[in-house]
């Protein structure tokens, strides 16, 4: 199993990254959140997931507090998703809001490139090419080195793709949850970053019940980390971003890399979907 996912043009990134929603709460910084952010990085961490989207641009700025100038890192943001209110989230792809967007973002992250910015949600509303060659448009600026997708369908992806290079796609996807999968597949066949949110197995799973439970208590493990672990395995695009707001939860999280599923584990687990 690799422990690196390497982009097109060379730029490599551990294969355990860190999602940083949960380091802000609407209009807050979490108590201790810089010191959660620097703790991944510390613990091999180098691929970051963010949004403009959350808590209105706190959480970028909160990473350019933690991490800025970035040595080594990728920061991945997203627009194209307002929220508007708590709970709320609203899809907006028009060309014009996205590069507003994808300004305010280089200013809060304090960089003059976004090196990975994915379309957070397509918006219904707009076509579907013009939300794309807005990125495209930034790409050729030099503004932004990487486009991604979230939440995308293969034929949304193949569609992008003849647009502008898709570097990765950010869909749900997890050890329970595999609406994905043929997502996953199509990424695998084309050498693009799969970048699951929500990476970890919920409900009874989480709790260490059934075959989760009985093969983390085999490997002296906990649940998370085997949700991850076999994540890992499941295929070499594969870069989880499991959040915590707790550094005691990033450790745990972070353990997973060094877990070793066997063939029979590997197969049990995948007979939970």
């Amino acid at each position: 199993m690799t422990s690196t996912y390497t982009f097109e043009d060379g730029f490599s990134v551990h294969r355990l990254g860190f999602g940083a929603m949960r380091l802000t709460e609407w209009d807050r910084a979490r108590d201790g959140a810089e010191a959660v952010a620097r703790r991944a990085a510390e613990l091999g961490v180098t691929f970051f997931d963010t949004a403009d989207a959350y808590d209105l641009g706190l959480n970028e700025e909160l990473l350019a507090r933690a991490l800025h100038p970035y040595p080594g890192l990728l920061v991945a943001t997203k627009c194209g998703h307002a929220r508007p209110s708590r709970g709320e989230w609203v899809p907006l792809g028009r060309p014009e809001y996205l590069r507003q967007q994808a300004e305010l973002s280089l200013r809060r992250l304090r960089i003059d490139r976004l090196e990975l910015l994915q379309l957070h949600r397509l918006d219904p509303q707009v076509p579907l090419a013009d939300q794309i060659g807005a990125l495209a448009r930034l790409r050729e600026e030099g503004k932004v080195a990487r486009i991604g997708l979230s939440e995308v369908t293969v034929a949304q992806l193949a569609e992008a793709r003849a647009i502008a290079p898709i570097a990765s796609v950010q869909n749900r996807y997890n050890l329970t949850d595999r609406a994905s999968e043929d997502v996953l597949a199509y990424c695998e066949r084309e050498g693009i970053a799969f970048v699951p949110w929500l990476p970890i197995a919920r409900g009874d799973h989480a709790t260490g019940g059934g075959v989760l439970g009985k093969v983390a208590a085999g490997l002296g493990a906990t649940p998370a980390q085997v949700s991850l672990a076999w994540l890992l395995r499941r295929s070499p695009v594969v870069i989880p971003i499991p959040g915590t707001s707790s550094i005691a939860h990033l450790e745990e999280n972070c353990g997973a890399a060094g877990i070793e599923l066997s063939d029979d584990d590997f197969a049990r687990l995948g007979e939970l979907s």
